[in-house]
């Protein structure tokens, strides 16, 4: 079992913000811990995501050059997955038999694509195991 784990957006959300510090703590350590071991993968809809509501939903949006900073420094160093064919079938795939929406099922599809054993999420179902990936709410 692969001691590789994959980030929701949510978590690098909780990352950068500061409204709830003990997520931001959580958050970060899952980010550095992931970062410095290679064990750590996010894909290009987490960096889409993340852009939109850092730039446009935080409390004080932050600016485009600080948004691409944060992206250089940190997320480009975790991000493994691109879009392709596959990946979109799979989480068609997913969408249909867990019933989530297709934009989650495409966080899940990912998360086994990069070969991860855990999805930290915390929106989605805790503890639920999808294939050979196990969904965990760091925050519980």
């Amino acid at each position: 079992m692969s001691d590789r784990y994959f980030l929701d957006t949510n978590i690098i959300v909780y990352a950068y913000e500061n409204e709830d510090l003990n997520k931001q703590k959580i958050a970060k350590e899952l980010i550095i811990k992931g970062v410095s071991n290679n064990t750590a993968s996010i894909s290009y809809q987490v960096i889409q995501e993340f852009v939109n509501v850092a730039t446009k939903k935080f409390k004080s949006p932050i600016k485009w050059s600080d948004c691409q900073l944060f992206i250089d420094r940190s997320l480009a160093l975790i991000w493994d997955v691109n879009p392709n064919k596959e990946l979109i079938y799979s989480a068609i795939n997913i969408a249909e038999r867990w019933k989530y929406s297709f934009y989650d099922s495409l966080i899940i599809a990912a998360a086994l694509e990069a070969g991860c054993s855990t999805l930290y999420s915390e929106d989605l179902q805790h503890k639920q195991k999808i294939y050979s990936v196990q969904i965990i709410n760091p925050f519980v």
